[in-house]
């Protein structure tokens, strides 16, 4: 019987006699998605939600594994006028490996270039790059037998995997959904994303009930009012409870959680960074590769200080998720702006984008 020759083996000893090329330059011209160096995606298509709101089908390349976990989110880079922004997005694709694809929805934000761009000017065929699935926001396995989603605006694309998982596993298996309740709060019934799906859903799956709420006409939802929590889901505090949305709604659902002694029941989402943490003390900040320096107080990130400095610093989400922005911190020491924490051994790697001097300090770029 043949044997089969690893394919990996089979590029090791190409790159030999490709030297100074490496096999992935030769493979790309055949195909964009051939390349072992870094990740790559195809826009198969680019469908509209709403009119700032698309979603993107891609076909990941090599080294793409198709287990991610309802909820999750992956990096995604684009070149947009010759430089390449990355930008975090969560999947709203159930994991399902023989579809070959996966998807992600985009909300145009007013300040957002790279959203903007890949809702509106994002052709099919596009070559993006990709970072593999990461986030602890997930839908378990098995699922709770009762849950309560609370979403706002763009919050619903995690959750929109986790409810096309619910109703795949339900017909692959034959069983029921379990008992979700989900709260949808969007500016006008127009923005709902996922609006025709979701009313399809709950039509299948008595297990389903959904709540909408236009907040620009019936305001936002008080938790604690005689239209809050307790009518929604009179048995919430027994849920586990998903909510992904903007900062201020998030921060009074933590705060409600708290004061009803249930916090440990809810899992959050957030898409913005909030440096809630103290300051770092500020100094001068050197990139050593770039022979640049800057002083920069306690409230500036590393990141946007080297951005000043113009320094080439590579990031990702910003919000001190996706790690693209770690470089190695020669000497000095810095503190994290979330938490506090404070980082000083030596050659020891750091976030830029929530970091910020404490004195001076030195770093490998």
């Amino acid at each position: 019987m043949a044997s089969t020759i690893p394919w990996e083996r089979v590029r090791r000893s190409a790159s030999k006699l490709t030297t100074p090329l490496h096999p992935d330059d030769y493979l790309r011209l055949l195909n964009p998605l051939w390349s072992s160096r870094e990740l790559r995606g195809r826009v198969e298509k680019v469908i509209p939600e709403t009119e700032d709101a698309a979603t993107l089908v891609i076909r990941p390349g090599w080294g793409w594994r198709y287990d991610h976990k309802p909820g999750q989110y992956v990096g995604i880079g684009i070149q947009v006028n010759g430089k390449f922004q990355w930008r975090s997005y969560s999947v709203s694709s159930p994991p399902e490996r023989r579809r070959g694809t996966i998807t992600i929805t985009v909300r145009a934000m007013p300040e957002g270039k790279l959203s903007s761009h890949l809702v509106k000017g994002l052709e099919p065929g596009t070559i993006v790059r990709l970072a593999l699935p990461e986030g602890d926001f997930v839908l378990p396995d098995p699922p709770p037998e009762r849950m309560l989603f609370l979403v706002g605006g763009s919050g619903v694309t995690p959750v929109m995997a986790m409810l096309r998982t619910l109703d795949r596993r339900s017909r692959e298996i034959g069983r029921a959904m379990p008992d979700v309740v989900m709260h949808y709060s969007s500016p006008t019934e127009d923005r709902m994303i996922f609006r025709d799906e979701l009313d399809r859903l709950e039509e299948q799956h008595d297990g389903l009930t959904l709540h909408r709420l236009q907040t620009d006409v019936d305001g936002m939802l008080d938790l604690a009012g005689p239209d809050g929590l307790d009518k929604i889901c009179p048995d919430w505090r027994d849920r586990e409870t998903y909510a992904c949305g903007p900062g201020p709604m998030l921060d009074a659902i933590t705060e409600y959680y708290e004061e009803q002694d249930v916090v440990d029941h809810l899992h959050l989402e957030r898409f913005s960074l909030e440096l809630g943490g103290e300051g770092g003390e500020g100094g001068t900040i050197t990139f050593q590769n770039s022979g640049k320096t800057i002083e920069a107080d306690g409230a500036t990130t590393v990141l946007e200080a080297g951005e000043e400095a113009g320094v080439g610093m590579p990031y990702g989400c910003r919000m001190g998720i996706c790690h693209t922005c770690t470089l190695t911190m020669i000497s000095g020491k810095v503190r994290d702006l979330r938490n506090g924490n404070e980082f000083d051994s030596p050659n020891e790697p750091v976030q830029t984008c929530v970091t910020a001097a404490v004195g001076d300090c030195t770093l490998d770029i």
